[in-house]
């Protein structure tokens, strides 16, 4: 059984006297532990599809369904935003913690939680500092380090490494690979870097310029762990770079005759 059955969505907006229609048609089934990565030009729906998984937004038809056992008493999904979603006034270890005293859990099991996660995401010397006193690419391995301690069933992650150079792109990309391939959670991932969803997915999503359709279902039989060298410099993940990309320049056109 697949873990999220999406059919026949759509979402519109009004806007003052009229409408826009920001995604149609989707059906989408995803599996259980699947890192699925959407891709398509700026405009195309990606984060409001996400904005309806997340329950933020609702779809203006179809519906969606999401499959979870039936004692199962975690939340259904956390959410990692591209924009900082760090709380100020926590510190580190309260921010990682957030989730879990939301849900009243035993004091054990949230500092246990939250004392793995931040050792997984390389914090346990920050634990006790601001947001204010964080760098960027700090306060997005607090965001990642919380998500994955309220132990949600499925991830949902809008661009979170945009904003963060080259360097700590790929450091962070690697600690996410890492806590995903021990816990197997089920992961949606926004981006606009094609390098980025050959690193990290199973599936890559390519969906068409507004309103946002699927498009293309890439699927990645591919070993793990990747890198990114091999990503670069594989022929037949170039192959794929290349169709993605094509893919991606006709969409971008069809946008400027809209």
């Amino acid at each position: 059984m697949a873990k999220i059955e999406i059919k026949q969505l759509s979402k519109r907006f009004n806007k003052g006297n009229k409408y826009i229609d920001a995604l149609s048609g989707i059906d989408l089934k995803i599996e259980d532990g699947e890192f699925v990565c959407l891709l398509g030009p700026s405009g195309c729906g990606k984060t409001t599809l996400l904005r309806i998984l997340a329950s933020l937004e609702t779809p203006t038809t179809g519906n969606i369904t999401i499959h979870s056992a039936a004692a199962k008493k975690n939340p259904t999904q956390s959410m990692v935003f591209q924009e900082n979603g760090v709380i100020p006034w926590l510190t580190v270890e309260e921010n990682v913690a957030f989730g879990l005293k939301m849900r009243h859990l035993p004091e054990e099991i949230t500092r246990k939680q939250t004392d793995y996660y931040i050792e997984k995401v390389g914090l346990s010397n920050f634990r006790k500092l601001y947001p204010k006193e964080l760098s960027g690419g700090m306060k997005q391995r607090v965001s990642i380090a919380r998500a994955f301690a309220n132990d949600p069933d499925i991830l949902l992650m809008d661009e979170p490494f945009a904003a963060l150079d080259e360097q700590n792109k790929f450091i962070l990309q690697e600690e996410l690979l890492s806590i995903w391939q021990e816990t197997r959670k089920t992961v949606i991932f926004i981006t606009h870097s094609i390098d980025e969803a050959l690193l990290l997915s199973d599936r890559i999503l390519l969906m068409s310029a507004q309103p946002g359709r699927i498009m293309k279902d890439i699927k990645l039989d591919l070993p793990r762990p990747r890198s990114i060298e091999q990503v670069r410099s594989q022929s037949e993940i170039t192959q794929r770079f290349l169709e993605i990309w094509e893919h991606l320049q006709e969409e971008v056109k069809q946008t400027r005759l809209i």
